[in-house]
C-alpha cells in the first residue's frame, strides 16, 4: 500500500497571499453559499484570527472575486464564478487510459489534459477531438470535456465473439483501450463462431456514449490463446491492417522491373562502381548500398544509395495512399508488417545482389585527408556486386581480408572520422539495449540476448546519417525563401526531468553540468563513458534516456538535438518509411528547380507520421513484452538478479539481469507500505525508513507470468 502525502491547511496559519487563494477555493466548491470569517476558519480548520481573515474577504471584495452580504457574509461573486468555470476550445489527440479516463495531448497546450470517463462522448484512444478546457469549482487543475470526434484513429478492432439467436457481439481485447462492446448482423459474421477471436471493422459509430457501435467482421483469427493469434492482435489493436487491400496488390503487381533505354539516359549509371549492400542476415529488403571509386585526382567518391521507392509509388495512388495511412513498417519480435506489398519491397526495390536497379543516391567526394570536399544529388542505375550480412562485413573489417576488403578498410576509415566529427559537435552517445530473441519453430523464445553493436553496425550508421544530414541541409539552404521539407528534429531534455535526474546521479558520485543544452550533452556523454566501466552507473544511462524529448517529423526545423545535427532528415528508408518517399520527392523536385509545395498540407502529413510511428514502436515494445512473459513462464518460482527499473503507484519494476526481462513487485507483496518520493527515483519504507531506488540491485522470485495481460508479477526473495 503507498500512502500519498497530501498538502492540508489543517492546523496552520496561512500567509496573505495562501489565505486569500483558500478561502476563494473555498467558496467556489459552494458558489451559491454565505460564510462569514469564524465559519471560514471552522471549514479550512486554520489558526489565522477572525481580523485577518475579515481583511483578506475585504481584499477580495475589492477585486470583485467576493460579495459581502449583512451580517459579514460572503459569496463568490458572479463574475468569478464565470472565470472560475470558462472554457476554452482546442484540439487534440486521446490518450486514453484502462478506466475509460483520457488525457488528451492537445495543439498549443503544454500539458495533457485530463477528461473524465464520463465526458470522452464516444472518443477513443488516438481518435483527434475537439475539446473544452475548464477549471473545475474548487480545483486547481483544468479538465476537459469531449465536444466531438473530429478524426478517428482505426475503425478496426480485434475480440471475442459472442453469439445469441438475434444478434452477435465483438468483446474488444483489454489492449484495445474500447470500452464498449460492438454490435454485429448475424449476416456479417464471414463465417466465425462462437469463441472466435475475430476482426471487426466498425461500419457505424454511436452519437450517444450509452450506445454501442455497429461493425461487420472482417478476419476470422480462430481459437483463443495461440502466439501468431497475439501477434496478430498486437497489430491490430495498434491500428494497422494485417493485409493490403486487393486495389493495391493489383497495382503492385502490374509494375514492371524492365528499365528502357530512354531512363536509362535519365539516369547517372553506376553499374560499372562498386557497390555492396550490408544487412541483418534476416534482411529480405535492402533499401540501401554503399559504393566506393578513386578519381583522377586521387579523391574518393563514396556514394549512399537508396532504393528509388518514388518511382513506383505515385502521389495520389491506391498504393500511395495505403503508404501514407500505414506510414512505416512494424517489426514485431517474429514477424514484419511492411508498408509496401512484398513485390515492392522485397522484389522491385530491394537492392538485391547481381541485378540492376533504380536508385536515388547521395554522393560524397573526400579528399586525401578524408574531409568532405563535394556531394551530388540525383536519380541513378546501381549493380550491388556482394550481399554481406553485418557478421560478414565485421569479420573483414577485423581480419582485414576477404571480398572487398580494402574498400571496406577505407570506408570504415573514414565514418569512424565521422562519428568523432559528430560527437565533437554536440551528439549524445547513449544507446538504448535492443532485446533479441532465439525463436523455435513453432517461434517459442528459447533465449533472450541484446543485441551487440559492432563497426560494420556503425559504419553503415554514420554514411545513412551523412546522408540524412546532409539532404536536409540542401533543401534548408536551397533558397532564399523557405523550401517546405520534412524534418526529423528532437528537442532539447526536459529541464525539471534533467534537474531531478542530476540530483539522483550526484547521490551516486556523478557530478552533472546542467547549465546549458551544450554541457547537459557534455555531461551525459561523460556518464556513458564511465558507465563502460563501472557496471553501477549503467543503470543512469536508462534513466537519462527518459529525459529527452521525443523525435517527430515537422515542417519546422529546430535540429535535431541527440545527433547535434543543425538540419536533419529522414531519407535511407523509403522502403520502410513514409517519411523518405516525401523527401525523395521533393528533394528530386528541387535538384533543377525551386519547388515549393503547400507547407500546411506538409504539416498534417508529418504529424499522421510522427502517430504512425509512435503506434509502430507500442507494438513492437508489447510484441517483446510479450515474448519476454512467454520465456519466463517456464520459470515460476526461481529466483534472479535484477535491478530496479522504474517506480509507481502499485509497486516497482525490476529488470533481469541475466534475461533482460520485467516484472513488477506489487507493494502487497511487502511487508510496509511505502512513499514515493517525488520523481518516482526513490521510495522510503513507513516502517523501516528502508529506502530503495532505481538502478538497485534486488533478487527477486517469479510468481506468476500472465500472457492473456502481457504481465510478470515477481516478490522481493527473503533467502
Amino acid at each position: 500500500m503507498v500512502k500519498k502525502k497530501k498538502s492540508s491547511t489543517k492546523g496552520k496559519k496561512l500567509s496573505v497571499g495562501d489565505l486569500r487563494r483558500e478561502i476563494t477555493r473555498m467558496l467556489r466548491r459552494d458558489p451559491k453559499k454565505r460564510f462569514n470569517a469564524k465559519q471560514i476558519i471552522k471549514k479550512l480548520k486554520i489558526f489565522n484570527s477572525s481580523n485577518s481573515v475579515n481583511d483578506a474577504l475585504q481584499k477580495l471584495v475589492e477585486k470583485d472575486v467576493l460579495i459581502a452580504h449583512e451580517g459579514y457574509k460572503f459569496q463568490l461573486s458572479r463574475n468569478a464564478a464565470a472565470n472560475g468555470n470558462s472554457s476554452k476550445e482546442y484540439e487534440g489527440v486521446v490518450d486514453m487510459t484502462r478506466t475509460g479516463a483520457a488525457y488528451i495531448v492537445c495543439d498549443g497546450l503544454e500539458k495533457d489534459v485530463y477528461v473524465p470517463a464520463k465526458y470522452t462522448n464516444t472518443a477513443l484512444n488516438g481518435d483527434r477531438v475537439k475539446i473544452s478546457v475548464f477549471v473545475p469549482p474548487g480545483r486547481r487543475k483544468p479538465e476537459g470535456k469531449v465536444i466531438s470526434v473530429l478524426s478517428r484513429s482505426r475503425d478496426s478492432f480485434i475480440g471475442e465473439l459472442r453469439l445469441t439467436k438475434k444478434y452477435a457481439t465483438v468483446f474488444p481485447d483489454p489492449s484495445n483501450n474500447m470500452p464498449v462492446d460492438i454490435f454485429v448482423k448475424l449476416s456479417d459474421l464471414k463465417g466465425a463462431r462462437e469463441g472466435d477471436k475475430v476482426v471487426v471493422r466498425v461500419t457505424k459509430w454511436p452519437t450517444k456514449a450509452t450506445h454501442s457501435p455497429m461493425g461487420i467482421i472482417t478476419t476470422v483469427l480462430g481459437a483463443v490463446g495461440s502466439s501468431d493469434i497475439e501477434m496478430k492482435a498486437i497489430l491490430i489493436n495498434n491500428g494497422f491492417n494485417l493485409t493490403f487491400p486487393d486495389a493495391v496488390i493489383e497495382q503492385s503487381e502490374r509494375l514492371v522491373t524492365d528499365i528502357s533505354e530512354e531512363e536509362i539516359a535519365l539516369r547517372r549509371d553506376l553499374r560499372a562502381v562498386t557497390t555492396f549492400t550490408i544487412d541483418p542476415d534476416t534482411a529480405k529488403d535492402f533499401d540501401d548500398a554503399l559504393s566506393i571509386q578513386y578519381l583522377e585526382n586521387g579523391h574518393c567518391e563514396i556514394g549512399v544509395h537508396i532504393a528509388d521507392v518514388s518511382h513506383y509509388v505515385e502521389p495520389n495512388t491506391a498504393l500511395d495512399r495505403e503508404a501514407y495511412s500505414r506510414s512505416t513498417s512494424v517489426y514485431l519480435v517474429d514477424r514484419v508488417l511492411p508498408m509496401l506489398p512484398e513485390k515492392i519491397s522485397n522484389e522491385l526495390c530491394s537492392l538485391r545482389p547481381h541485378e540492376d536497379k533504380r536508385t536515388f543516391s547521395a554522393i560524397f567526394t573526400f579528399d586525401e585527408k578524408d574531409k568532405l570536399v563535394d556531394r551530388w544529388f540525383g536519380k541513378t542505375l546501381t549493380h550491388s556486386d556482394r550481399r554481406f550480412t553485418y557478421e560478414e562485413a565485421q569479420m573483414v573489417i577485423e581480419l582485414g581480408k576477404g571480398d572487398f576488403a580494402e574498400e571496406i578498410k577505407v570506408m570504415n576509415r573514414i565514418a569512424k572520422k565521422l562519428r568523432k566529427a559528430k560527437f565533437s559537435n554536440g551528439a549524445i552517445a547513449f544507446e538504448s539495449e535492443e532485446v533479441k530473441f532465439r525463436l523455435d519453430e513453432e517461434g517459442v523464445p528459447v533465449d533472450v540476448y541484446v543485441k551487440e553493436r559492432k563497426e560494420a553496425h556503425m559504419l553503415i550508421e554514420d554514411f545513412m546519417l551523412l546522408a540524412n544530414k546532409e539532404v536536409a541541409k540542401f533543401i534548408a539552404k536551397r533558397a532564399k525563401r523557405e523550401v517546405p521539407f520534412v524534418y526529423r528534429v528532437h528537442d532539447i531534455p526536459n529541464a525539471e526531468k534533467v534537474e531531478e535526474f542530476a540530483r539522483f546521479a550526484a547521490e551516486m558520485g556523478v557530478k552533472m553540468d546542467i547549465s546549458t543544452p551544450q554541457k547537459i550533452a557534455s555531461s551525459y556523454n561523460k556518464l556513458s563513458k564511465a558507465a563502460r566501466t563501472n557496471d553501477e552507473l549503467k543503470v543512469l544511462e536508462p534513466i537519462a534516456i527518459r529525459t529527452m524529448s521525443k523525435a517527430i517529423y515537422t515542417t519546422e526545423n529546430i535540429g535535431h538535438y541527440g545527433l547535434g545535427f543543425e538540419y536533419y532528415a529522414h531519407f535511407t528508408s523509403p522502403i520502410r518509411r513514409y517519411s523518405d518517399v516525401l523527401a525523395h520527392r521533393i528533394l528530386e523536385k528541387n535538384l533543377a528547380q525551386i519547388f515549393i509545395t503547400d507547407k500546411e498540407a506538409l504539416e498534417d502529413k508529418c504529424k499522421h507520421i510522427s502517430a504512425q510511428e509512435r503506434k509502430a514502436m507500442q507494438a513492437e515494445r508489447e510484441s517483446v513484452k510479450y515474448k519476454q512473459v512467454e520465456f519466463i513462464e517456464k520459470m515460476i518460482g526461481e529466483e534472479f538478479e535484477g535491478v530496479i527499473s522504474g517506480i509507481i503507484e502499485r509497486g516497482f519494476f525490476v529488470e533481469l539481469k541475466a534475461n533482460k526481462c520485467e516484472g513488477m513487485v506489487g507493494f502487497d507483496q511487502m511487508d510496509e507500505s511505502f512513499n514515493i518520493e517525488e520523481g518516482r527515483l526513490r521510495m522510503k519504507g513507513s516502517s523501516t525508513g528502508k529506502v530503495y531506488k532505481m538502478g538497485d540491485t534486488v533478487t527477486v522470485r517469479i510468481l506468476s507470468a500472465d500472457l492473456s495481460k502481457r504481465q510478470i508479477e515477481m516478490a522481493l526473495s527473503t533467502s
